[in-house]
C-alpha cells in the first residue's frame, strides 16, 4: 500500500490522543492503523520506499534464503524491503509498520525514481474508507494472527504460524553486473558487465510462481518450469539480461524425439499473455539459457518442451523427453496429537520450502490458510502421464495413519495440467503416550508399470506446550533424517568441471595498523600495516580472539585465509586496490586451506558413508576427483553393480582402506570433503559439517554441555537430568567417559530446530561456546575454521564452476 495517503480527516482525533496517552509511542509501533500517521509526523519526507534490497549475496544457493523477499500470495507484487536476518526467521510476514521502519530515513530524487518504478499503486479509492483499507491490509498481511482462527490455534499450536508463503530474492546491482539467484532452485538472472551506465544501478527481483499457465498444457506442449516472474527498475540499459534455468526434462538422443521435439522459453509482459517465443534461447541437456532483449519493468517467463507432430507410436509430447517429476511432502511446523499432511506434485523442479494451504478442514469446517513446512522431497523418472497411487506408513507404532487417507490416487490428467496436485493425509497418536517426533515411509506406486519409488520422512518436534521433556527414541539417536535407496534407477546427473584458477575478488582491505600475535592462533591472519587483503565476501563472522569476542572479516593475505577484525581494515572496492599481488590465491588452493578443519574433527565412519552414498549420484565423478580414475565397472563385485548408491559407497570404502594403510599421509575426512567441493556438493558438506561439528562439540564439552545447554536452550535441571538418564550406569550416574552423549543428544536435537540454516548453527554454537566461563574455543579452533568454510563457498562456486566459461 502507498504510505503517503493522507487519513487526517478519517483520524481526527488521533492528535489529541497521542497528546494524552502515555503509551502513544509503543502502541503506534505496533498497529498498523495509526502508525503512518505517527510516522509521518517524525519524517515527512518517508514517502518513498525501495523495493529491493540494498546489499544482495549474489551466486549463493545455501545462503540465499536469509535474505529473501516474502509475500503471501501469487498475486501480490514485491513492494516492500526486508531487513537482513537469519534464515531461520527469512519468511515471516512483515507488517506496514515494519516496513516503515525499514525505510531507515532514506529518501529517493523523486524526478529520477518516478519514471523507474516497478510498481503502480492506486490506492485512492481507499481515501475516506477506514474500512477498505482495513481489508486491503489484511488481505495484505493474509496470515497475519488477525486472520486466524484462536480456536483452532489452542488445539494446534503448530498452525499459528504468519510466516509468508513465496520465495522472492531481489538485489541492487551495479555497471559491473552480477548473478541472481532465486533460494533453493535452478532459476538464475546473469546481469553482464555494462548493463547499465556506470553510476546507475539495476534492481532485479526474481519470483516463480508454481502453477504455470494452462494454456501451455497439451498433446504437443507442457510446462516444465514455474512461471518466473522478473522486475527491473532501470530500463535505461545497453547490455541485455541472461536467464538461465535448469528445467525438468530433457530431449531424449534419439534421431525422432531430437526432430520432432524442443525446449523453448516463452515471454509476456502479462501474467495472463499473450506468450510470444523466444529465438534467443541455447539449451543444454535440461538447463537452458536465454537472452532477454525486450526488457521491461515487469516481464513473465516460462520453459516449456514442445512437439511439431506427434508421430506414432508416441501419444504426446512426454514420449519425446525423459521428464523427471518433483514430489515434496509438507506438514506443520510442529507436530500435534492430530495433524495433516499434505503430499504434492509438482509440474516442474522447484520445490518450495512452504506452502500455503487454503483446503485444510478440521471437524468438517474449514481451517484459515495455513502456511505448511516441507519435511522432505523426493524426484524421480516418469516416461509418460500415469496414474499414480500414493501411500503413507507410520513407522512408529505410536502414530498411525487414518483408515481412509493411508492410499490415495492422482489421476494422468491431473499431471497433464502441470500444475500442483494435492493429497491430505490425517495422522493421529494412539493412546495418551509422550510426544514425540517420528518416522513415516512414503510410497509412490505407477499402476499401469511395475515402478515403484519410496523415501522416508522425519516429522520435527512436537509443539513446545505438547513436548514436555523429548526422549529421543533409541532408533533415531545416531540420524534425524532416515532415507532409503530408491527402487528405481536414478537420473544421470553431470556434475560441473572443477576449474583450477585465480579467485576473482571484488572487495579488499587494507589494513589500518600492524597485527603480530606472539602466541600464534589457528585461522587468524597477521599483517603489516598498509597491506592489501582480498575479502572472500562481505559477511562477518563473531569469534572469539585473544581475550574478547570480535567481528571478523574472511580474508586472503600471502596465500593464507584466515580472519582479520573488522575494525583494523578500511575496506576498498577492487578499483581502488593498487597492489592486489599478495592477496591472490587459486581456486585449488582455497578448497585445500578451507577445508582443514576436518584434519581434526571427530566423526563417524558408517553416518558419513550412507550420507556420501545417498547423496552422490555418479561415482565416476566422484572416483576422478579422488583419484580413481582409471576405476571401472569390472572393479565392482556383483554387490556393488547394480546401483549407483552402492558403486559410490565402493569409491568411498576404496578411499578409506588408502588412508587407513597410509595414515601419516592421508586423512580421510579431509580428502572427502576436498573431492566433494571438487564436484560442487556443497549442500552435502553443509551437512556433513554440521554433523561432524556437532558429534566434536560434545565430545570436547564433556560434562561442561550443562552450562552450554543453560546458554543455548535454558533447560532447567530436571530437563538437564532427562538427557543424561538413557546413559547412566548401574550407580545412577553417567561416567565421565560417556558424557558425550547426553551432550550430543542435546546438540542434535538443537540443532535440528533450525532445519536448513547450518550458518546459524555453526555462528550460534561459535557465539555460546565462546561466552562460557572457560571457552574450549580458546585452544579449539576447527569451529572458527568450519565458520571460514561455510563462507567462502559463494566465492569458490563464483570462480571454480563458471558454467559461461565451459560453454
Amino acid at each position: 500500500l502507498d504510505l503517503d495517503i493522507d487519513w487526517s480527516d478519517v483520524f481526527r482525533h488521533v492528535h489529541a490522543v497521542s497528546k494524552t496517552n502515555p503509551f502513544w509511542n509503543e502502541l503506534s509501533a505496533s498497529n498498523p492503523f495509526v502508525h503512518d500517521i505517527a510516522a509521518s509526523n517524525r519524517n515527512e519526507n518517508n514517502k518513498y520506499l525501495s523495493i529491493l534490497k540494498e546489499k544482495p549475496y549474489l551466486f549463493s544457493k545455501v545462503s540465499s534464503n536469509r535474505d529473501s523477499l516474502a509475500s503471501s500470495g501469487d498475486e501480490l507484487d514485491i513492494d516492500c524491503l526486508l531487513r537482513k536476518t537469519s534464515a531461520r526467521r527469512s519468511g515471516r510476514s512483515k507488517s506496514v509498520s515494519d516496513f516503515l521502519d525499514i525505510v531507515d530515513n532514506r529518501r529517493f530524487n523523486p524526478h529520477k525514481t518516478a519514471p523507474q518504478k516497478t510498481i503502480d499503486s492506486d490506492m485512492t479509492w481507499l481515501q475516506n474508507d477506514r474500512e477498505a483499507y482495513k481489508m486491503a491490509w489484511l488481505s495484505h498481511r493474509q496470515l497475519t494472527r488477525s486472520c486466524l482462527d484462536l480456536e483452532a490455534m489452542s488445539h494446534s499450536p503448530g498452525w499459528a504460524q504468519t510466516q509468508a508463503t513465496d520465495i522472492h530474492v531481489v538485489c541492487k546491482l551495479n555497471h559491473e553486473g552480477g548473478s541472481v539467484q532465486l533460494p533453493d532452485s535452478d532459476i538464475n538472472i546473469h546481469v553482464p558487465v555494462g548493463h547499465v551506465l556506470p553510476g546507475e544501478f539495476q534492481e532485479v527481483g526474481l519470483k516463480a510462481i508454481l502453477n504455470p499457465p494452462s494454456s501451455f498444457n497439451n498433446e504437443l506442449s507442457s510446462t516444465i518450469s514455474p512461471l518466473i516472474e522478473l522486475r527491473l527498475s532501470n530500463l535505461n540499459t545497453r547490455e541485455a539480461i541472461f536467464l538461465e534455468v535448469k528445467v525438468a526434462a530433457k530431449v531424449k538422443n534419439d534421431p525422432l524425439s531430437q526432430v520432432m521435439s524442443d525446449i523453448v522459453c516463452f515471454y509476456s509482459l502479462n501474467k495472463e499473455g499473450p506468450f510470444k517465443k523466444l529465438e534467443n534461447c541455447y539449451t543444454y541437456q535440461d538447463t537452458i539459457q536465454v537472452k532477454l532483449t525486450d526488457l521491461s519493468h515487469v516481464m513473465y517467463a516460462v520453459i516449456a518442451v514442445q512437439a511439431n507432430k506427434i508421430q506414432p507410436p508416441a501419444t504426446n509430447v512426454w514420449d519425446y523427453v525423459h521428464r523427471t517429476v518433483s514430489v515434496g511432502i509438507y506438514g506443520p511446523k510442529y507436530i500435534h496429537p492430530t495433524f495433516t499432511t499434505v503430499f504434492t506434485v509438482f509440474g516442474h523442479n522447484y520445490i518450495p520450502g512452504q506452502l500455503t494451504i487454503c483446503d485444510i478442514k478440521k471437524r468438517g469446517k474449514n481451517m484459515p490458510p495455513v502456511v505448511f513446512q516441507l519435511w522432505g522431497k523426493h524426484t524421480f523418472l516418469l516416461e509418460k502421464p500415469q496414474d499414480l497411487n500414493i501411500s503413507l506408513v507410520s513407522c512408529d507404532p505410536d502414530f498411525e495413519v487414518k483408515m481412509e487417507d493411508q492410499s490415495k490416487n492422482i489421476k494422468e490428467e491431473e499431471l497433464k495440467t502441470g500444475e500442483m496436485v494435492r493429497q491430505q493425509f490425517l495422522f493421529s497418536m494412539l493412546g495418551c503416550r509422550e510426544m514425540h517426533f517420528f518416522v513415516f515411509l512414503v510410497q509412490i506406486k505407477v499402476l499401469k508399470s511395475s515402478q515403484v519409488m519410496q523415501f522416508h520422512v522425519t516429522t520435527p518436534d512436537p509443539a513446545p506446550k505438547l513436548s514436555g521433556i523429548i526422549n529421543r527414541p533409541k532408533r533415531l539417536q545416531n540420524r534425524k533424517e532416515i532415507k532409503s535407496a530408491p527402487l528405481f534407477l536414478i537420473p544421470a546427473v553431470k556434475y560441473p568441471k572443477f576449474q583450477d584458477k585465480t579467485l576473482s575478488v571484488n572487495t579488499y582491505g587494507v589494513a589500518l595498523k600492524t597485527v603480530l600475535r606472539q602466541n600464534k592462533i589457528d585461522y587468524l591472519l597477521e599483517y603489516f600495516k598498509g597491506d592489501t587483503i582480498a575479502l572472500l565476501g562481505e559477511d562477518k563472522v563473531k569469534a572469539i580472539g585473544q581475550t574478547k569476542i570480535k567481528e571478523w572479516y574472511v580474508g586472503v593475505l600471502r596465500r593464507k585465509i584466515g580472519l582479520v577484525h573488522c575494525k583494523n581494515i578500511k575496506v576498498i572496492s577492487k578499483e581502488q586496490a593498487m597492489d592486489t599481488a599478495d592477496s591472490e590465491l587459486t581456486t585449488r588452493n582455497l578448497v585445500e586451506q578451507i577445508a582443514l578443519p576436518f584434519k581434526k574433527l571427530t566423526y563417524i565412519y558408517s553416518v558419513v558413508l550412507s550420507t556420501v552414498s545417498e547423496s552422490v549420484y555418479d561415482w565416476r565423478a566422484l572416483a576422478e576427483v579422488l583419484g580413481y580414475s582409471h576405476m571401472s565397472l569390472d572393479d565392482f563385485s556383483e554387490a556393488h553393480a547394480d546401483k549407483e548408491s552402492e558403486r559410490v559407497a565402493h569409491v568411498v570404502k576404496r578411499m578409506k582402506e588408502d588412508c587407513h594403510a597410509n595414515k601419516k599421509k592421508r586423512l580421510f575426512l579431509y580428502e572427502l570433503i576436498v573431492a566433494l567441493l571438487k564436484i560442487d556438493c556443497q549442500g552435502l558438506v553443509a551437512r556433513l559439517t554440521q554433523d561432524t561439528i556437532i558429534l566434536t562439540s560434545a565430545v570436547k564439552l564433556g560434562k561442561y554441555w550443562r552450562e552450554l545447554a543453560e546458554r543455548l536452550a535454558r533447560l532447567t535441571k530436571q530437563q538437564i537430568e532427562a538427557y543424561e538418564v538413557p546413559h547412566q550406569g548401574k550407580n545412577g550416574t553417567v561416567a565421565l567417559e560417556m558424557m558425550w552423549k547426553p551432550a550430543y543428544d542435546f546438540l542434535y536435537t538443537w540443532g535440528a530446530h533450525y532445519g536448513d540454516s547450518y550458518r546459524d548453527v555453526l555462528q550460534d554454537l561459535q557465539s555460546a561456546l565462546d561466552k562460557m566461563k572457560n571457552p574450549v574455543t580458546k585452544h579449539w579452533r576447527e569451529l572458527t575454521g568450519t565458520l571460514i568454510l561455510v563462507n567462502c563457498m559463494e566465492v569458490l562456486r563464483a570462480s571454480a564452476f563458471s558454467k559461461l566459461e565451459e560453454e
